[in-house]
């Protein structure tokens, strides 16, 4: 992991004289109350550290406070001295689709690539890996996995506030890699499973989470402009699109482990998010329809290996 102390170094510089939205949301988590939790449970719908009974009434409503600060709140669920974050994302439920699928982490190094706030680095911190690396270029989302991480203390999780892109090559060093709701906002999705494919150690798993259409039609849509209202969404492939991808990338033994439409019980709006969510994205009409009039939202999970060694 030498190659990555140069960003290392690069980003704790940046932190040390933050700029923008990061001074702001910074400045929020040094203002958090120094308290040890009682309790800390990883491997529970809600990441939970401490219970209400380790604050005092003053403390407790300044840690609500601060934590509204950081919103939005987009994945969780989180409980905090027994204060729920009530995400956006039941972030659990995604959780409980991809958690049975994954290879023994113990001892082992994980890259999570946009990981958000850190649900999913903290549920994986439970299973005893070695090292699990996130990395989130989005200052609010940062910020919120500095406040988690602040209670719940896992020596073996750590997070950058980086663009995949600034990361460097590290070629088969990772054993797991997790890229999900990430690969439809790129413009060139094969490029960058094949970056991903390399990464890996021999024989290391992907854990894909996408977009997709239903069906094996070797279809994929390329809205016109905005997909959910989302501008930044380019690729949406159906079944066999994404399994040519990740063969096209090197990938072998893919698996479509789970195909699941995203409704309201998933993602919603609540108290800790402040912008519109699933239900103003949809045709009001028509909510098997986006307001663009392309198939609402359906979410596959693919487990796929990298090569192995030859013999």
């Amino acid at each position: 992991m030498d190659e990555i102390a140069g960003l290392v170094e690069k980003k704790q510089a940046f932190l040390a004289d933050p700029k923008g939205n990061f001074r702001k949301y910074l400045h929020v988590v040094n203002q958090l109350p120094d308290q040890l939790p009682s309790v800390i449970h990883l491997d529970t719908p809600a990441v939970t550290a401490g219970t209400s009974g380790d604050l005092s009434g003053t403390d407790r409503h300044q840690l609500v406070t601060l934590l509204k600060q950081l919103s939005p709140w987009r994945k969780g669920p989180f409980n905090l001295f027994g204060i729920p974050v009530d995400a956006e994302w039941r972030s659990d439920m995604k959780w409980d689709r991809v958690a049975p699928h994954l290879p023994d982490i113990t001892g082992k190094r994980v890259l999570d690539i946009g990981a958000s706030n850190g649900y999913y680095m903290f549920r994986m911190a439970a299973r005893n890996p070695g090292l699990v690396l996130g990395l989130e270029p989005q200052s609010a989302f940062f910020c919120q996995y500095l406040a988690v991480q602040k209670y719940v203390n896992q020596k073996n999780v750590a997070c950058l506030p980086a663009t995949y892109e600034e990361m460097p090559k590290l070629i088969s060093c990772f054993d797991l890699v997790c890229c999900m709701g990430i690969l439809y906002h790129r413009r060139s999705p094969v490029d960058m499973l094949k970056e991903i494919h390399d990464r890996l150690k021999p024989a290391g798993t992907l854990v894909l989470e996408n977009l997709v259409i239903q069906g094996r039609s070797h279809l994929c849509l390329f809205p016109e402009d905005r997909y959910a209202k989302m501008r930044n969404v380019y690729f949406i492939p159906d079944l066999s699109v994404m399994e040519s991808w990740l063969l096209r990338a090197g990938f072998m033994d893919i698996q479509c482990v789970d195909v699941t439409p995203t409704t309201s019980a998933e993602q919603r709006k609540t108290d800790w998010i402040q912008t519109e969510s699933l239900s103003d994205f949809l045709d009001p009409d028509d909510p098997a329809k986006t307001v663009e009039g392309y198939p609402a939202p359906v979410r596959a999970v693919f487990m796929a290996r990298s090569k192995p060694v030859p013999r």
